[in-house]
């Protein structure tokens, strides 16, 4: 699946590349469109592990890397209609993880809020 486009690509490098395909005007409709389409695509991508777990069907790894790719897609494309960077969401969502689970994750541990 791999296209050997960037062999470190960061998140803000995919923020900035996905601005190719984004409207380049974005008001309030614009913004509910996408966050809409954000939910279309996450709901695909929950159907696809949906058919696999719960029906049988072979998981395609592609397809799944693909669904994963649109919601990645969206994610982006709303961060930066909303002047917000990604590595900053992913920076303060990995502190905000530390605080909550200062010992990792454990099932059943539960979280400091």
């Amino acid at each position: 699946m791999t296209r050997n486009i960037e062999p470190y690509l960061t998140l803000a490098d995919y923020q900035k590349a996905s601005l190719r395909t984004m409207p380049p005007v974005i008001d309030t409709e614009q913004k509910l469109i996408l966050a809409l389409g954000l939910n279309g695509e996450a709901g695909e991508l929950g159907e696809l592990l949906k058919k696999h777990y719960g029906h049988g069907i072979p998981l395609d790894p592609a397809k799944l890397a693909s669904e994963l790719g649109d919601v990645l897609w969206y994610l982006a494309a709303i961060a930066t209609a909303h002047g917000i960077d990604l590595n900053a969401v992913a920076r303060g969502n990995i502190w905000k993880l530390r605080q909550r689970y200062p010992d990792g994750f454990h099932p059943g541990g539960g979280d400091v809020r």
